[in-house]
């Protein structure tokens, strides 16, 4: 797969910055002018807050459609722009090249030096974007008040699912514990290691672990709005190994109750 990429050349005549489709040359050669050179090329193209604010700042470089779910992916693993397609199917190939192009411009992401198994390259976080992992599990928490019932287009994947339960882990409650849990929803298979408060969220099976298959009750169970009883009661819980391999999991795993947000027209 084709990726665009910038480049940057500086000489006595200026700085040139060139695309795939554009090319800007500007009338200085002082590497100090990169920063708004770039900062009024990414105010044309998709706009700018224009306020000298944090928030703004990161809303500015992560804000925008999609950037979010590009960071919950790669804090599973690096992944090339094919296998971030694969998980965000919604997203077109050229935005998702430009979501790439910005974050790695606000040093959010880098190449990870690694190729995906068709030799295309693979990014990941840097140190910087990694600190947006607390950020993004308490988002995930908040936002879990909004799921009802799925809607159509929705889908679930691989890497949804095992950053789901990174922001649902209780560290203070599994303190001097430790587990070991495989989480099967049909096409999807992740591993849960719990050990003295520190979790490790792992893709496929895990040899000797209970198996546990919560259904569509896993939310439900995690928000305790259904005990483990009520769950297995509908038929749609199955847990192989330990029977109490799902007791422990719920009190090792937990989200917060929050009824549905009411609606208003305003």
């Amino acid at each position: 797969m084709t990726e665009s990429a910038w480049k940057v050349v500086m000489d006595g005549d200026g700085l040139k910055i060139s695309g795939d489709s554009f090319s800007l040359t500007t009338n200085s050669s002082d590497p100090g002018n990169l920063d708004s050179v770039v900062t009024e090329l990414q105010g044309v193209s998709r706009g700018t807050y224009g306020q000298y604010c944090g928030l703004s700042r990161a809303l500015e470089a992560v804000g925008e459609r999609w950037g979010m779910l590009v960071v919950r992916d790669l804090l599973v693993s690096a992944k090339s722009t094919v296998e971030l397609l694969r998980g965000l199917p919604g997203v077109q190939s050229n935005l998702l090249s430009r979501r790439i192009n910005e974050m790695a411009f606000c040093g959010i992401l880098e190449r990870a030096g690694t190729t995906d198994k068709d030799d295309n390259t693979q990014y990941r976080l840097t140190t910087y974007g990694r600190r947006l992992e607390d950020i993004l599990l308490a988002f995930g928490r908040w936002g879990s008040a909004m799921l009802a019932e799925p809607r159509p287009e929705d889908i679930i994947t691989e890497d949804s699912v095992m950053i789901a339960m990174r922001s649902a882990f209780l560290h203070e409650a599994t303190a001097g514990r430790s587990a070991r849990f495989q989480l099967d929803f049909g096409d999807i298979v992740i591993h849960l290691i719990v050990d003295d408060g520190q979790l490790t969220v792992g893709r496929g099976p895990l040899a000797g672990a209970p198996v546990i298959h919560p259904g569509p009750t896993l939310k439900d169970m995690l928000t305790h709005v259904m005990t483990v009883e009520q769950a297995m009661a509908t038929g749609m819980v199955k847990v192989s190994g330990d029977p109490k391999a799902l007791d422990t999991l719920i009190s090792m795993f937990a989200l917060p109750y929050q009824p549905l947000p009411q609606r208003s027209m305003v």
